[in-house]
């Protein structure tokens, strides 16, 4: 295992990674930090919404760059995200959020 500290947001976070991703690990912190300084109005919200919305906005990007190839073959039942699920973790996360911000 290597370690590695990555910046985002302005703020250090230590990591570990395999031997050998060091530079992939690197490549991605800097993507998160990259999305997180181009989010418009992010200095009002706290430090776990800004990486949260980070992540909503790269998870968005890579389901439109892929698309294209899921409209082809449709995903069997069971891999299809149920509405309820989803709804149910949208609010545990913002229940996450707010003791965060405390």
């Amino acid at each position: 295992m290597s370690n590695l500290t990555l910046r985002i947001g302005g703020r250090d976070y230590a990591v570990a990674c395999a031997e050998g991703e060091e530079s992939h690990v690197s490549a991605l912190g800097e993507l998160i930090d990259a999305k997180l300084q181009g989010m418009p109005g992010n200095a009002g919200m706290s430090e776990t919404r800004q990486l949260l919305f980070a992540a909503l906005l790269l998870a968005d990007e890579l389901h439109e760059a892929g698309g294209a190839s899921r409209a082809a073959t449709p995903a069997p039942a069971a891999a299809r995200p149920d509405p309820a699920v989803l709804e149910q973790l949208a609010e545990k996360l913002e229940m996450c959020a707010d003791a965060l911000e405390g």
